[in-house]
């Protein structure tokens, strides 16, 4: 393990051992801190949160995405912060709290009651693993795939932090089995399946349209709706002053894996739609427009594996 992966591995192990320790105002008000210094230094990750929110609201002139930019590094700190202090949480109360402020849950009912599971898409807003604690007191389970971090030792932090939640975690890469056929095996059983779902710049991305500009989106939500005869429904993870919202929309059936690129594209539409509403709790600090990367990049993806399959 190099001198850097252990020294990130060192600090996850702290936060998960010190924050949930610390009274909740001192963790509030250091995570904040934090927060308006990285704003303060402005780097790369706070200054492309700027473009992309410069893309959600046009008309934000200079001052107002200096707000814009701050309560949402705010926002992504205060993710940080309970990510830190929900192992030491009581799940049941975060359950009740959120179940009382929950939209749509006849929907997920509804879904189930079809038998054929139910694919929850989201993007990266709010803290969505409180509402993955909502669906697990909801539904008994649900299963997901996280991305297999470095070092090894920083994925298993993770994986043991979520199972102790109550999730079912599949590796992107290195398990048994490839996660795809895991989830559809879920959802066949009637299970749910909850997939992160606003970027995914490689050729297996679908072409979509995302505040009037280019990107890819993942093709699992929709191609595992495909495949399965499964209800896909958007789920809008949020942020109160003092607790989180849950909104579960726009149910979808994807009749055919031909459907699958326009089921993306509503997708899209129905993410740009609550992020839009509440642009804040949407903690994207990556490049996601094709146009914001470089031609090199551009060309590196080539052309999407369903156009280049359709030939």
């Amino acid at each position: 393990m190099s001198i850097g992966h252990r020294m990130v591995d060192l600090g996850f192990a702290a936060g998960w051992s010190l924050v949930r320790r610390l009274p909740v105002s001192v963790a509030r008000g250091s995570f904040r801190t934090a927060a308006d210094l990285a704003v303060r230094r402005g780097g790369p990750g706070v200054r492309q949160l700027r473009r992309n929110y410069a893309r959600v609201v046009p008309q934000a002139g200079p001052e107002e995405l200096d707000e814009l930019v701050r309560d949402g590094v705010r926002s992504y700190a205060r993710y940080w912060m309970e990510t830190f202090r929900l192992p030491g949480m009581d799940h049941r109360e975060i359950y009740r709290r959120v179940d009382e402020v929950v939209v749509g849950r006849s929907l997920v009912d509804a879904a189930l009651e079809r038998g054929k599971g139910v694919v929850f898409a989201l993007p990266h807003t709010g803290n969505f693993d409180v509402s993955g604690i909502w669906m697990v007191g909801h539904l008994g389970s649900f299963t997901t795939v996280a991305e297999r971090l470095r070092p090894e030792s920083l994925y298993r932090r993770f994986l043991a932090y979520r199972e102790s939640l109550g999730f079912e975690i599949l590796p992107s890469t290195g398990g048994d089995r490839a996660p795809y056929r895991v989830l559809m095996e879920r959802l066949r059983e009637n299970r749910a399946v909850c997939l992160p779902a606003d970027r995914d710049l490689s050729r297996r991305g679908v072409p979509v349209k995302f505040f009037g500009a280019a990107t890819r989106m993942p093709a699992g939500p929709a191609r595992l709706a495909a495949a399965t005869g499964a209800e896909l429904l958007i789920a809008d993870n949020s942020f109160t002053e003092d607790g989180w919202g849950l909104r579960l929309h726009t149910p979808m059936l994807v009749h055919g894996r031909d459907e699958a690129a326009s089921a993306t594209q509503r997708m899209a539409d129905a993410f740009a739609a609550d992020i839009a509403a509440n642009p804040v709790d949407w903690h994207m600090m990556q490049k996601l427009w094709l146009e914001d990367l470089s031609e090199q990049r551009r060309a590196s993806l080539g052309e999407p594996e369903e156009a280049s399959e359709s030939r």
